[in-house]
């Protein structure tokens, strides 16, 4: 189930977060979370299952275009098909009026959920 970020889920958001390339160092991190919760073109959700925290999704809004900056998934819960219930579960919070699409560092994994 796709939920929006909340305060209380900051480390959790960051440890997965951390499994993304450019997010390794910690002041990267903390910079990146600050701009979930601070920018309103900025939208982080997060993966939950029954009580678990298994995924992360963060996005930018730009008119109509939904643009899927950070994806994550646990380790341990790789190749279930998580990353891409989550790429379709922001394709349903958005709906047809925006064009959800990759960025640069988002577009391999992107092109697998299609």
């Amino acid at each position: 189930m796709l939920i929006r970020f909340k305060k209380r889920f900051e480390k959790i958001a960051m440890g997965l977060l951390s499994f993304m390339p450019d997010e390794k160092e910690v002041k990267k991190l903390q910079y990146t979370i600050k701009e979930y919760e601070e920018n309103d073109q900025w939208q982080l959700f997060l993966w939950k299952v029954e009580e678990d925290v298994l995924g992360a999704i963060g996005v930018e809004i730009e008119n109509n275009t939904v643009t899927v900056q950070h994806i994550t998934v646990n380790p341990s819960h790789r190749n279930m098909g998580i990353g891409k219930n989550m790429v379709n579960a922001v394709k349903d919070y958005y709906g047809p009026s925006f064009e959800v699409k990759p960025n640069k560092s988002t577009e391999m994994f992107f092109a697998k959920c299609q």
